[in-house]
């Protein structure tokens, strides 16, 4: 596949895959998506997303350790050595808290992710758990071509055989009338396992540590089926918005939180130049501006 130099540094192209995250911006914001997905456009880390990779990183470390050895104590003792090893990754997230010489914004944080850690421990057992899967890869392609992936926190499998999938959120579960949208991810992830494994996925499971709540859902293959009828849907849309250049925006609530509104229409800036060669809607073509 042909690539272009894009204005984040890294090469453009068509985007090839679709996961639950960036089907998610798309949903949310074509533009957005545009942005993530094509333009690499950089974005700032955040302290509330970087406290759930912390977090995740050490609710997955800690079933290196034997069950008796799994408790809350442990889990929190894991947490400076996971921050660490984040910044060694990741230096520039030592910018989070640059403007705290005295160490005070980093100390609550690292108190905020304790008290997540610790909350965990009231929605689950993890001495009675044996994950056969953590932070688990998974892609699969559909007869249409377009490939599925993502990362599952985490596969139970019971001696039965029944499979279960987990996921953890650190923020609040949302009100029920908005269950149906965090569940797509979990479904999407059934999907993929399914075709995978050739087994349902017995249940789906949302751990909220913000909260203090537990999400279940049980998925029958009709769901499935919906959940693929709507991503080849998203597909069509997406390969549409990236043959035409038309990247529309989708102003809502959240854009207050977006990292580019200097580059958005809606806040009066201009998106950078389009970096792929664009299709005429009559047929004919023309190469990519710049």
């Amino acid at each position: 596949m042909t690539t272009i130099p894009g204005p984040g540094g890294g090469d453009a192209a068509a985007p090839s895959s679709l996961s639950p995250s960036r089907a998610s911006d798309f949903m949310q914001c074509p533009l957005l998506y545009r942005f993530r997905v094509i333009d690499r456009l950089p974005e700032k880390p955040s302290a509330a997303a970087t406290r759930g990779t912390l977090v995740h990183a050490v609710l997955e470390r800690l079933f290196d350790h034997p069950a008796a050895e799994r408790t809350a104590p442990r889990a929190k003792a894991l947490i400076p050595g996971q921050w660490d090893r984040l910044l060694e990754a990741k230096p520039e997230l030592a910018g989070l808290f640059a403007e705290d010489p005295e160490g005070v914004e980093l100390t609550r944080w690292l108190a905020e992710a304790e008290s997540l850690v610790e909350r965990w421990f009231t929605l689950e057992d993890p001495t009675r758990l044996e994950p056969v899967e953590r932070e688990f890869f998974v892609e699969t392609e559909l007869e249409s071509g377009l490939r599925l992936r993502g990362i599952i926190d985490r596969v139970d499998v019971a001696p039965t055989g029944e499979v279960r999938i987990v996921d953890y959120k650190t923020g609040k579960a949302p009100r029920p009338e908005y269950a149906e949208g965090a569940l797509f991810q979990m479904k999407f992830y059934a999907l993929v396992v399914r075709r995978l494994k050739g087994v349902l996925p017995r249940r789906l499971q949302l751990v909220y540590l913000g909260s203090g709540e537990v999400l279940t859902y049980d998925p029958v293959p009709a769901d499935l089926e919906r959940v693929e009828r709507k991503l080849l849907a998203l597909w069509s849309a997406i390969r549409e918005a990236t043959e035409t250049g038309e990247w529309r925006p989708r102003p809502t609530k959240l854009c207050g939180w977006c990292d580019h509104q200097a580059v958005c229409p809606e806040f009066g800036g201009t998106p950078p130049v389009y970096p792929l060669e664009i299709v005429r809607r009559g047929g004919g073509e023309r190469p990519a501006e710049g």
